[in-house]
């Protein structure tokens, strides 16, 4: 399939839908949150924001929302940034974001805590080109046109990208467009590259006839969070409901990575993404997260972002992340710099 003036009605539709659906995503712009059902037993709620696809599907997929001593109550939400609005509103007491998200929310004097998280591999942040583009690397995107999410995990990834290849953004273009838009745009040749994250770039490989030029894997920290509400972790009932939460997360991903085919199937039927795509997700990025502790090192890489994105003018004002972060349930986790699993060559 070799789309030149239209973007195929079969791949605009999953990709519509996808943007509910990627985790890290949690990397773009979109509207507030909708119920989704309870889980659990119990006088406590746990109230979880979430992204279709996300946190609720796994941890249904590997049985970890068995015989839960308290309730949860699912709100599901486009993306990273409305979620955050609610944790800092007091409507969600923790929901699961991309390494991006957080910045911006402190930046704008949230009431949040990063309580935990994981690693993983970043081969799926990519800048994509068409198969029979000439760019063969990064320096040659001087003077081309990137598509881009503003704000989101791979805006960093594209910005870190051109520093490493002597480029600032300044030598490129940027169009600002959300994945749906951008999708269109590089079909139709409107744009010479595309800086995008997972699913997307598995499904573009697939069917939109792209290439990678280069991927985040080096450049960007492989960092996704859990984000909470200060008031709940003042709640001593709550803060507990949290830890479990997390630990249920965490051997949730453990399952993943032993049953990537089983996980690729159920997200598959979550969210609509072929099955192929979706195992190939699981194994380029998403089936390789390790939960690690938000220490020193986790905090000192997102303060590199904040203080990208400050110098860029993106966030209002710099600041220090350590002071959005919690670290009352690092306990004995590896530290963020543990290596994420891999499968080796996503097929």
């Amino acid at each position: 399939m070799r789309p030149r003036h239209t973007a195929p009605a079969a791949l605009l539709l999953p990709f519509a839908l996808l943007l509910a659906a990627c985790g890290g995503a949690s990397r773009a712009d979109g509207g507030g949150g909708s119920d989704s059902g309870t889980d659990g037993k119990g006088s406590l709620t746990l109230n979880v924001g979430d992204q279709k696809g996300g946190s609720e599907a796994l941890l249904r997929a590997a049985g970890e929302l068995d015989d839960l001593p308290y309730k949860i109550k699912w709100s599901t939400f486009t993306s990273g940034p409305p979620l955050l609005e609610a944790v800092n509103a007091g409507a969600v007491d923790i929901g699961a974001v991309g390494n991006t998200p957080p910045v911006f929310a402190a930046a704008a004097k949230s009431k949040i805590k990063v309580i935990a998280g994981t690693h993983s591999r970043s081969d799926g942040e990519a800048i994509l080109v068409k198969k029979d583009s000439p760019l063969k690397r990064p320096a040659q995107l001087k003077g081309k046109s990137i598509a881009v999410a503003q704000g989101s995990s791979a805006n960093y990834q594209l910005v870190a990208s051109l520093k490493k290849a002597g480029l600032s953004p300044k030598d490129v273009t940027l169009n600002y467009l959300q994945p749906a838009d951008a999708l269109a745009a590089f079909t139709r040749g409107k744009v010479d590259a595309w800086a995008v994250w997972d699913p997307y770039t598995s499904q573009a490989l697939d069917q939109a006839d792209a290439r990678v030029l280069t991927t985040g894997q080096g450049v960007v920290n492989g960092l996704s969070f859990q984000v909470a509400a200060p008031a709940a972790l003042d709640d001593k009932k709550k803060a507990a409901a949290l830890k479990d939460y997390t630990d249920r997360l965490r051997r949730a991903q453990n399952w993943v990575f032993k049953h990537p085919d089983v996980w690729a199937k159920a997200w598959a039927k979550e969210t609509g993404l072929p099955e192929k795509v979706a195992l190939d997700a699981v194994k380029r990025t998403r089936g390789t997260a390790v939960a690690v502790a938000v220490d020193k090192r986790a905090i000192a890489s997102e303060q590199q972002i904040v203080d990208t994105f400050a110098k860029l003018k993106l966030i209002p004002r710099s600041f220090d992340f350590g002071e959005f972060v919690d670290p009352r349930f690092n306990g004995d986790l590896p530290p963020s710099s543990t290596a994420p699993r891999t499968y080796g060559k996503a097929r």
